[in-house]
């Protein structure tokens, strides 16, 4: 239990159903869906289409998700693919033609098809007890009448709007300038997109006014993509990958997503004695930042689609020739090179209703603002998931026509005793598998319940150096650099986390990262 003199907060408890996710909007739209009739698929539709007006910086309909469902009445888990697709005249050689050895962040080249409508209009029919008219109608309000903008959106929101270009700077800005706190953001155009999609399903999107209006502003924009590559973009039902550390089952999306890195990484964990460890000091960061850049430079080799070496990824025999690379005492300067051997911005939303049906849905553009792009009549906000891919010749992930980028967004289960126990998600772009393995790790190792497992202090490896979030003191910050970590703190906090717990006893236990502006609710 925590110290109630200290800040912080306590994990929510109910019965009926409940809905954790980043803003408050989203989970009391979510929690209304579940006590007007709809199940948990229902509920977290109308929540993540919400997210897409409460945090637009963040996701949106131009968008991709991912998602694991958990039926009623049985512990097998469904992975919904709704990750769109490379157009047809996208091709790695006309980029390194241009001069290019990545792809661009920002702009026309990095914006592949939109696959989240797509799939919450399969998963609606699919699964869902109310229509889409019902379901959709929430966003629809708020997109017209608008949301304030809240605290941790409007931080985000000036840290991004340097992206946004042309038609997007009309949607995105308000009278030219980053919204402040508690300013209403409308979006009228997308409200109307939503009445064609609650009316037509998907046709309404990937047909018709709305499709038009997409390609014509891609193609404004240099893009080669067609309305036939629009009205081609379909989700695919998948089964999940799994691993296990300690009694739990880790659940993830399979590939194009990058789950399968956060299982490699526990894989390699399990070598060391972080229960011997103090959780929140030099040692158990560092052998988890080694451990991190083994399982990401796997990650950069093998996640693609398709992904035909997965195996030999989540290998028990890979990750212990991976963590015999490992120093305790140094950094290593150069994963790549050790491990030749052994290889040759996001929302999140989880569901569970009176049923036990467990939804978990990841839904994003990618960076801030995505692309920057927007589309000229609707205001559509364009991914940049095609940044994904990589330029490299052969490459397993190399960007080709109709192909799928490798996706950092990853939802997440786990599983005890065959029984699914907890649908969870980590936001933050490249931390996720990272965040996956340390709410794990913060479980099994250490015994901490939910939301402690979610406020505890963040430390991440990667481009940038070693972040190392305030929550850690400065004697572990000034241990991990004579380490030889690059050790900065960083400009904001690293990423943020949602989780609901289905306990032995049947009661819902839900857990919201303080580092957003959201919650759980439940009933």
């Amino acid at each position: 239990m925590r110290d109630f003199q200290l800040p912080g907060r306590s994990a929510v408890y109910a019965t009926q159903g409940m809905c954790a996710t980043s803003h408050p909007l989203a989970a009391l739209v979510a929690v209304e869906m579940l006590k007007s009739g709809g199940n948990a698929v229902d509920a977290a539709i109308a929540g993540a289409v919400v997210l897409g007006i409460a945090e637009p910086q963040m996701t949106g309909i131009g968008g991709d998700c991912f998602i694991l469902l958990k039926p009623a009445g049985n512990d097998q888990v469904l992975a919904l693919n709704g990750s769109g697709r490379a157009p047809t005249g996208a091709t790695a050689q006309a980029l390194r033609d241009l001069g290019h050895r990545t792809v661009p962040i920002r702009g026309i080249h990095a914006v592949t098809m939109p696959g989240a409508v797509d799939a919450f209009c399969t998963l609606s029919y699919d699964w869902g007890r109310l229509g889409l008219d019902q379901v959709l109608a929430p966003a629809i309000a708020y997109a017209e009448a608008g949301i304030p903008v809240a605290p941790r959106v409007a931080f985000d929101w000036g840290e991004d709007a340097s992206g946004l270009t042309g038609a997007a700077r009309q949607f995105y800005l308000l009278q030219g300038q980053v919204p402040r706190p508690g300013q209403i953001f409308r979006a009228p155009g997308q409200a109307e997109v939503l009445r064609r999609i609650a009316r037509e399903g998907r046709a309404g999107f990937y047909e018709g006014e709305v499709a038009e209006d997409m390609i014509a502003s891609l193609r404004a924009e240099g893009g080669t993509h067609t309305l036939d590559d629009l009205a081609a973009t379909r989700c695919t039902w998948h089964s999940p990958v799994s691993g296990t550390y300690g009694d739990l089952e880790l659940l993830e999306h399979p590939p194009n997503g990058q789950g399968a890195t956060a299982i490699l990484m526990l894989n390699i964990l399990k070598h060391f004695d972080l229960k011997a460890m103090d959780p929140w000091g030099a040692r158990r960061a560092h052998v988890e930042a080694e451990a991190a850049k083994l399982a990401y430079d796997a990650r950069d080799r093998f996640i693609a689609d398709p992904a035909p070496r997965i195996d030999h990824m989540l290998a028990p025999d890979t990750a212990a020739r991976l963590a015999a690379l490992i120093d305790p005492d140094r950094a290593m300067a150069d994963p790549a090179r050790l491990a030749e051997a052994v290889h040759k911005d996001t929302i999140y939303i989880t569901v569970v209703d009176r049923d036990r049906m467990a939804v978990s849905l990841i839904y994003s553009i990618y960076w801030g603002f995505g692309a920057g792009l927007a589309s000229r009549k609707f205001g559509i906000n364009f991914q940049n998931r095609g940044a994904g891919f990589s330029l490299i010749p052969g490459h397993p992930n190399e960007r080709a026509p109709g192909k799928r980028p490798m996706h950092t967004i990853i939802p997440a289960m786990l599983r005890r005793a065959g029984r699914v126990i907890m649908p969870f998600g980590v936001m933050g772009g490249a931390y996720q598998p990272n965040g996956h393995a340390r709410f794990v790790s913060n479980l099994v190792d250490y015994g901490l319940d939910q939301q402690a497992a979610v406020d505890a202090p963040r430390s991440f490896s990667g481009a940038e150096g070693m972040l190392v979030e305030r929550g850690y003191p400065d004697s572990v910050r000034a241990d991990l650099a004579r380490m030889g970590h690059n050790v900065s703190i960083p400009a904001e906090p690293i990423g943020g986390a949602q989780n609901i717990l289905i306990d032995d006893s049947g009661i819902l236990i839900g857990a919201s990262d303080p580092r957003k502006d959201g919650c759980a609710l439940g009933y």
